[in-house]
């Protein structure tokens, strides 16, 4: 299977960040990141390959059909894809935070093939190694897995419409977890899907002190050491992934990982790294969350990239 072409484009991801905190927040800036020409110019200098843009389209859409999108808040996505592209980085259009989906899922249906009816439409003169699309972000609440699965085969066959080899990526329900791959189906005849997942654990070192995390104050000072035992969670999990996707063919970006700003620095490094060197170790391509907020690379007040961290991805 590793004779795929969407194997090879997979690797335009090698080395992703996620653009968070901007174009998910209610209105770009609500959540302290306005997005800047010059982050494009630093993310293609330091080695990156792609980003990941996540979108709440759902705040920027019609509640009634056709559900149109706001011409000018699609404008604004433009032009960050046309910001990565015009570096070299292939962009990946990531549907995020669309909550309305995760409380209510039937009655949201038509409403979610509809926005995205619209962006296969609006995107599918761009290259397809330069644009990516991401069905949507870590399904949870009540589109359970088997919802999730028949939402993502019916929205897949919209956009295959229009974008009949654009390579689409798709995880599974629970948050994206790890553990939930197995409860993932996918249409076994598209080849043009890549498979992505998140890692956030131990939760109680990466969300340390999260303020959107209930009682996470609590867990400030935990560590990560990389000890025997915590490389080999790592690599455990890690492995059953890399099992799944071997026996179903497919090629794996992990989209997310990050340990939030109030752990200890070292633990942070240590974690960052071993996350890292574990996905490369197993073939999958990954994206750091985020660039610049609450996990960042970057630090925007400083125009400077957090160097300690950076390296940890790119030595």
């Amino acid at each position: 299977m590793s004779d795929d072409p969407i194997f090879t484009l997979n690797q335009r991801l090698a080395r992703t960040v996620n653009l968070g905190n901007a174009l998910e927040a209610p209105s770009e800036g609500e959540w302290g990141v306005f997005l800047q020409e010059e982050y494009f110019d630093r993310i293609a200098g330091a080695g990156f390959t792609a980003v990941r843009i996540p979108v709440r389209f759902s705040a920027h859409a019609g509640s009634e059909a056709p559900y149109t999108i706001d011409p000018a808040f699609l404008a604004r996505v433009d032009w960050a894809v046309d910001q990565a592209n015009a570096r070299g980085l292939t962009a990946i259009v990531d549907l995020h935070h669309y909550m309305e989906s995760f409380t209510n899922p039937l009655a949201e249906k038509e409403r979610f093939l509809g926005i995205w009816a619209q962006l296969a439409e609006h995107f599918q003169d761009r290259p397809d190694e330069m644009v990516f699309f991401e069905l949507l972000n870590e399904p949870n609440g009540l589109l359970v897995n088997a919802l999730w699965n028949d939402l993502a085969a019916e929205t897949l066959a919209v956009v295959r419409r229009t974008n009949p080899t654009r390579p689409v990526v798709i995880g599974p329900g629970n948050w994206n977890a790890f553990d939930s791959l197995p409860g993932l189906k996918l249409p076994v005849d598209d080849r043009n899907i890549i498979v992505t997942f998140h890692y956030y654990l131990p939760f109680q070192f990466t969300h340390q002190g999260a303020d959107w995390v209930e009682g996470s104050d609590a867990w400030l000072g935990t560590p990560w050491d990389g000890t025997p035992g915590e490389t080999a969670a790592l690599a455990a999990d890690f492995d059953s992934v890399l099992a799944w996707a071997e026996e179903q063919g497919r090629p794996v970006f992990l989209g997310e990982f990050g340990a939030y700003q109030r752990a200890d620095t070292a633990s942070r490094l240590r974690w960052t790294e071993a996350v890292r060197r574990a996905a490369e170790a197993r073939g999958f391509t990954w994206g750091y969350w985020e660039f610049c907020a609450g996990f960042g690379l970057y630090d925007p007040a400083a125009s400077a990239w957090r160097e300690e961290l950076l390296h940890a991805l790119i030595p």
